[in-house]
């Protein structure tokens, strides 16, 4: 424990220093384990993982050396002649003799000498219905050579020249279907190259070749789903909005494979999160986001995609169009059954125009939204709270991270049971599970997700051990004059100004507004890190619900059932059991005891904490995420194995 200790120390004092944009950096290492690979592209079935850009010189050099493989296959077969003496095109009699190797003409050389590829005898076949005679004459070759004549007529009218052969004819055919085929353009694809190019930086973040191609159409790209799944909305932020695809219930009944049941489940465990791109010009080129924000973005989901507590990425596409018939469904559903619905209508033409371009992020399903989670037990608050400090620790020593966003809207988690219960665990469950630390007793595991306003440096050549620096500006962003229409909603916008104030100044309470200075949020400022932890714990403690009392040792209820036929019980038996009763009871106010006090001890470890990240008098030392987790290691509040094994 000293020595990781120990290793947060010198990276805190190291990190305390502003980055450049680009930089020179050491190999990184992800401290944890992911459980399992994310599957690649689930949209895109079946579809191979991008190769790297060919280049047009590889092209050529590739289609050179295929085509003289094919050349060296090829073999010249001459038919045997019976006759010795024909004429050619020209009139003239030509003799090829396979002995002598020679031609004889009556009159001026025409013809070119091609010899045989192979000059030994060759046997024949005899009938038995004719007798076998030998040859007088010896065997011949003629080789003609004919003229080709291109016909003055419009393509699809011949001139009825006894010469043309079917096998020409074929052959025309052929190169003229081939001709049409090369020429054809995919419908699922927008033929549109001034746009094409336009979102090219986001098409070349994609993993698979379907989705590097191009602009596909929007409602192209969603009937790939079938009718076999439903779509159902999640979410929305200022972004866009978040989508699922969930099997519906009578496919399963169908007579179906196994294996595409299987395909089809797979669909289950990916979100999609639908983004509107900002336009090149015309409606649309001043709101939205940006292309650049959006590789930014992409990014930072596949750099940050090895560290435990970060969303898994898959894939990115890019569409255009209005919303297809099943998506717009899902949001008319949402904005029935949903009171935060404050996004435009899709289909609305002033809103969005008919060319409008979306970029889709396929990401894993990270779970519920915690300000859409009623957590009650202190033992979800610490794994909540705990689970996304260690996460950003990581992410710190990873990549230099600063989230810059982290309400509660982007904190997902989900329960690691079987069942993927979340509700609080009992006295029992706890005291039948092993732990040192009082980590991980409420099965919650939690997942930072949207990092469109995130800061962070990723290696971009590992060899050079160069880093390129990706960030938002967020001056732009018009977040940080807000006020809260309630009190959870005003410690929010005041949280956006305490992190402006300990990038600018370095002081979190001196929030006076100061002129924007350019390429500032490009530099790294990882206090702004515990600015956001301290706004998370206080919301998970203030807005936790009561807790009620559950039975410690007590066996559920069993259901009713047929009575015993032996009425005549002892009465040593009724002592018995009423000795047996007291014995349970009494264990049962033993456990309640101990998990009463274990649930004091980690809520007193919460509050010191909360002081030490207090604005005005807390730890000044304490520097960034992992100056947290080190001294949480420290004090036993953590154990090295949570940190180092998280999945």
């Amino acid at each position: 424990m000293a020595s990781i200790y120990q290793t947060f120390v010198d990276d805190a004092s190291s990190q305390r220093r502003k980055a450049s944009s680009t930089r020179t950096s050491g190999k990184r290492k992800v401290y944890g384990k992911r459980k399992i690979d994310a599957p690649r592209a689930v949209f895109e079935q079946r579809s191979p993982a991008k190769v790297r850009e060919i280049t047009e010189v590889e092209r050529v050099q590739d289609a050179v050396a295929s085509l003289e493989t094919k050349l060296a296959r090829v073999r010249i077969t001459e038919s045997i002649v019976e006759k010795n003496e024909r004429e050619n095109y020209y009139g003239e009699t030509i003799h090829y003799s396979t002995e002598s190797s020679s031609y004889i003409s009556d009159g001026t050389p025409g013809p070119v000498q091609v010899p045989l590829a192979d000059s030994a005898p060759i046997a024949e076949t005899p009938q038995k219905s004719a007798p076998i005679t030998s040859k007088k004459h010896q065997t011949m070759v003629e080789v003609r050579i004919t003229p080709r004549v291109i016909p003055d007529e419009p393509r699809g009218q011949t001139n009825g020249s006894p010469t043309e052969s079917s096998s020409s004819k074929s052959t025309s055919k052929r190169n003229t279907k081939k001709e049409k085929s090369s020429r054809r353009v995919s419908s699922d694809y927008v033929s549109n190259e001034k746009v094409t190019s336009y979102v090219r930086s986001i098409l070349n973040e994609s993993m698979s070749p379907v989705a590097a191609q191009g602009i596909q159409r929007f409602d192209a790209w969603a009937a790939r789903a079938g009718e076999m799944l439903e779509v159902v909305k999640l979410a929305e932020g200022s972004y866009g909005e978040v989508y699922k695809l969930k099997l519906r219930g009578d496919v399963c009944e169908k007579e179906i494979s196994k294996s595409k049941l299987v395909r089809l489940r797979a669909y289950g465990d990916g979100v999609f999160k639908v983004v509107p791109l900002r336009a090149q010009s015309g409606p649309g080129s001043k709101k939205f986001t940006s292309i650049e924000e959006i590789v930014a973005e992409i990014k930072m989901l596949k750099y940050l995609d090895p560290i435990p507590g970060f969303a898994r990425f898959r894939e990115i596409h890019v569409v255009q169009g209005r919303f297809p018939k099943a998506f717009q469904e899902a949001w008319d559903q949402y904005k029935k059954t949903k009171d935060d619905c404050l996004n435009p209508n899709p289909s609305s033409k002033r809103a969005y125009p008919d060319s409008q371009i979306w970029g889709i992020v396929e990401m894993d399903d990270a779970g519920c939204e915690l300000e859409k989670f009623s957590w009650s037990s202190i033992f979800q608050v610490y794994d909540i709270f705990w689970g996304v400090a260690m996460a950003l620790a990581r992410a710190e020593e990873y990549a230099l991270f600063e989230h810059r966003d982290l309400h509660l809207g982007n904190v997902c988690i989900r329960s690691a049971r079987p069942d993927g219960c979340m509700n609080p665990p009992s006295d029992l469950e706890i005291m039948h599970q092993s732990y040192s630390s009082g980590f991980g007793l409420s099965t919650l595991e939690t997942t930072l997700i949207d990092y469109s306003l995130s800061r962070a440096e990723l290696v971009i050549d590992e060899a050079a051990q160069l880093v390129e620096t990706t960030s938002s500006d967020l001056d732009k962003k018009q977040i940080f004059d807000a006020i809260g229409h309630d009190e959870d909603d005003a410690l929010l916008r005041d949280t956006y100004r305490h992190m402006r104030a300990q990038l600018y100044s370095g002081d979190p309470l001196n929030t006076e507004k100061t002129p924007d200075v350019p390429g500032i949020w490009a530099e790294y400022a990882p206090r702004t890190n515990l600015v956001w932890l301290r706004f998370l714990l206080k919301m998970l403690l203030k807005n936790r619900k009561p807790e009620t009392r559950k039975s410690a040792g007590r066996a559920m209820r069993q259901p009713l059932a047929p009575c015993t036929p032996n009425r005549d019980i002892r009465k040593a038996v009724k002592s018995g059991k009423k000795r047996e009763t007291g014995q349970e009871m009494t264990s049962a106010e033993e456990t309640y005891d101990k998990v009463s006090q274990l649930k004091q001890t980690l809520e007193d470890r919460l509050n010191a904490i909360l002081e030490l990240l207090d604005l005005e008098h807390g730890d000044k030392d304490m520097c960034c995420t992992a100056d947290l987790v080190a001294f949480a290691l420290d004090a036993q509040w953590l154990d090295e194995r949570d940190f180092s094994f998280a999945e």
